[in-house]
């Protein structure tokens, strides 16, 4: 059993997929080939936006975001304290500083009510300037926008949405990717639209950050003059091959894949509801499934399930095993665990299960068999 099955994908879409890697190598145009374009192009539709602009990975969109802002020393972004590194990593490579912001226990993303004291605080210490939020889409569930973008108005704050696992998740019909000032999605494989090898996006409304963007992601250059280097940009192409292997994964996508994986996550809570603490879905929201993350009552018990579920042959994650504010990079900061309490919670308790649009019933029942064994 496979944790993220691309295999059972690529079974699925191998013609089209296959055909598209044979047409970039008999074009031979493998950087910026016409294949990038049409996706750009689509997913831009697809979301709602009026401009993608692909580059090599999802922490690139994050940090060319946050170039096209200025961000830098003396520059406060709030971001997410439970997540993958990269959401708050962009702003301390750029020489901003991240202010890490508890979650909301049943939905693992960020707290209104702890982004709204952190940028009191922040206020009221006056180190640091406020000048953005970077709510993260986890586990396939849009942040609470709805909460989020009142207060980033409130403050005068710009907001990065975090959409690297958030693709195809819904707020009231609005799609991810479409939330904030801009918005930044990653193609790593086992994303719910993964190519194969690294890849990300950015999108946006403005036709002058769209320009800086494309800019920023080859080292800076004019538009006219691939030479002529305006400012410090960086390397960072999302390649034709995998364009075109993300074009047919991402009619499969929107067809039909978004569908099933809601489908799988129905089986899994039905099983398990009476059991475990399974994810939860506020009204209005629709997840599109990155992960399918359960809650235990303790490490302890987390910490023995998995294996459990380990020697019956079943992989499991823990997503994640640590918050930003324990990480050894950020110790100078001198933050402790009363401060995360949500968090603190969450990386003890987590466990990711095998979750994708070609999981069968019978497989899930399986999984739930055991996990209900223990």
């Amino acid at each position: 059993m496979q944790f993220r099955d691309l295999g059972a994908q690529y079974r699925a879409l191998k013609a089209d997929i296959d055909q598209g890697i044979q047409s970039v190598i008999e074009s031979t145009s493998f950087i910026l080939g016409a294949p990038v374009t049409e996706l750009e192009n689509k997913l831009a539709e697809y979301v709602g936006r009026k401009y993608c602009v692909s580059c090599g990975n999802g922490t690139d969109a994050l940090q060319m975001s946050l170039m096209t802002w200025g961000i830098g020393p003396g520059d406060a972004v709030f971001a997410a304290d439970f997540t993958y590194f990269a959401s708050a990593g962009t702003t301390s490579i750029l020489g901003g500083t991240p202010v890490l912001v508890d979650i909301d226990l049943d939905t693992f993303n960020m707290s209104p009510e702890a982004l709204e004291a952190s940028i009191q605080k922040v206020i009221a210490e006056g180190k640091l300037r406020p000048k953005a939020i970077v709510p993260v889409d986890l586990f396939g569930l849009p942040a609470d926008y709805t909460r989020i973008l009142p207060i980033a108005k409130k403050y005068g704050l710009k907001v990065l949405e975090d959409a690297a696992q958030g693709l195809g998740g819904k707020i009231n019909g609005k799609l991810a990717c479409s939330f904030g000032d801009l918005s930044a999605t990653s193609f790593f494989p086992a994303k719910p639209l993964g190519c194969y090898g690294d890849g990300g996006a950015v999108f946006t409304d403005d036709p002058e950050v769209d320009a800086r963007l494309r800019s920023l992601r080859a080292q800076g250059k004019s538009p006219t003059d691939k030479y002529d280097n305006r400012e410090i940009g960086i390397n960072s192409r999302l390649d034709t091959l995998q364009a075109a292997i993300l074009l047919p994964k991402f009619k499969a996508f929107v067809e039909y894949e978004l569908e099933a994986v809601n489908r799988v996550a129905g089986w899994y809570t039905e099983r398990l509801k009476e059991r475990f603490k399974t994810p939860v879905i506020p009204a209005g929201f629709y997840s599109s499934w990155a992960q399918y993350t359960i809650l235990l009552n303790s490490k302890e018990e987390r910490d023995a399930m998995q294996k459990h579920l380990k020697n019956a042959g079943i992989p499991s994650m823990v997503y994640y095993p640590r918050g930003l504010h324990q990480q050894a990079a950020y110790q100078w900061m001198n933050l402790t665990d009363a401060f995360y309490p949500n968090t603190v919670e969450a990386t003890k308790r987590v466990l990711s299960l095998p979750m994708h649009p070609y999981l069968a019933e019978d497989a899930v029942d399986a999984i739930a068999k055991v996990l209900l064994s223990k």
